[in-house]
């Protein structure tokens, strides 16, 4: 194997597929990253297990990258990713000599890494589906990004520390919860899928994902299996095992009926709840008390330790009762932070039920908070 390439599509390439090597893992030719070099076609792949990416650069007959002789080498991931983003020059030199001897140079500088035999990496298959779901990139993002944070942490129930995505003909209907809060995305899908589909995908690998993901005009399409889904985007594929088990049914968790509705803007409700979280004692809940009497909102917190602060604001209300409830300051600023509207609504049901937030302005998000009890 012997090729020049211009150092920026390298390492772009690297960074992407680095995302999949774990420092935990106790399969040493995991560590590496497969460079696969065929015709006019440089395939990079990594995988710890639980996920596979895998991009390609292809030679366009320009100077970006030529390529000398084919061939196939597993490659220490960690350093040469070091060796390609501290190295000064515009393009690279990479060669694999006596099969396992891999020379990285440049017209200054010379590296020397021991290789790993390509018949030792696993044999991956990134195999895509006829029945495929597609979206556009921007789509996409904002399905992780306005769900992905309420998902749970604790492994203890597995099936909560994914995103379900649940397709039926040509709506996908995204959930996450962690028990105390729900994010609900919904949104028309392009097309009418063939198949039905329930699945939980791992938060933190959709995550992943979606950090790698190119111009938001660009399509992602979603190749599913039975335990397995393949995502695609241009010349990435990333493959992610699925969450086995039943998701909760969070339709029930979502109130029909409100008695208070709250209209507000939404910047200015969310640094009202900064700031009067500032004195809660317990930064993990952060309890904070919303009261209201007539158009006049009033939120407060109090600490024995540090001290008390209370702040009002004025609201839209569309009823004469008023509500006296308490919640997480963290949970509710960040279902606020999901939305990317000018206002939102709060609709409340009871001093000690759910409450929601919505906006006019994008009816595809809902977000959940459950209230706290402080008495």
């Amino acid at each position: 194997m012997k090729f020049t390439i211009r150092k920026e599509l390298l390492l772009d390439a690297l960074n992407k597929v680095s995302k999949a090597i774990s420092s935990k893992n106790l399969i040493p030719v995991l560590a590496g990253i497969k460079f696969e070099l065929k015709k006019r076609t440089l395939t990079l792949t990594a995988s710890d297990n639980d996920i596979t990416i895998q991009t390609s650069i292809d030679s366009k007959g320009d100077n970006n990258f030529t390529i000398e002789k084919e061939g196939s080498i597993i490659i220490q991931g960690k350093y040469i990713l070091d060796i390609v983003r501290k190295l000064p020059d515009r393009y690279i030199n990479i060669e694999v000599i006596d099969e396992l001897k891999i020379r990285i140079y440049t017209r200054n500088s010379e590296f020397n890494l021991n290789g790993i035999s390509e018949s030792e990496y696993p044999n991956i298959n990134l195999e895509e589906s006829k029945k495929k779901i597609s979206m556009d990139v921007k789509t996409f993002k904002s399905i992780v990004n306005q769900t992905a944070f309420a998902a749970s942490n604790e492994e203890s129930k597995p099936v909560l520390t994914g995103i379900n995505f649940n397709i039926v003909g040509d709506i996908l209907e995204c959930n996450s919860t962690d028990s105390y809060r729900l994010a609900r995305k919904v949104i028309k899908l392009n097309k009418v899928s063939e198949d039905n589909y329930n699945i939980v995908i791992p938060s933190h690998n959709i995550i992943e994902f979606s950090k790698i993901l190119g111009n938001d005009e660009e399509e992602v399409c979603l190749h599913i299996f039975n335990n397995k889904i393949l995502l695609t985007n241009d010349n990435l594929k990333f493959e992610s095992r699925l969450i086995n088990g039943t998701y909760p049914n969070t339709s029930n968790l979502l109130p029909k009926e409100s008695f208070i509705v709250i209209s507000t803007n939404l910047i200015d409700f969310y640094d009202v709840i900064d700031r009067v979280s500032i004195l809660t004692s317990d930064k993990e809940k952060n309890i904070v008390t919303l009261e209201t009497n007539g158009n006049i909102l009033t939120l407060k917190s109090s600490s024995a330790e540090i001290g008390r602060v209370e702040e009002k604001m004025t609201i839209k209300k569309d009823s004469k009762e008023d509500i006296k409830i308490s919640f997480s300051a963290k949970y509710m600023m960040e279902a606020l932070k999901s939305f990317s509207t000018e206002n939102v609504d709060i609709h409340f049901v009871g001093d000690i039920k759910p409450i929601l937030v919505k906006s006019k302005e994008d009816e595809s998000l809902t977000q959940l908070v459950l209230p706290i009890r402080t008495y």
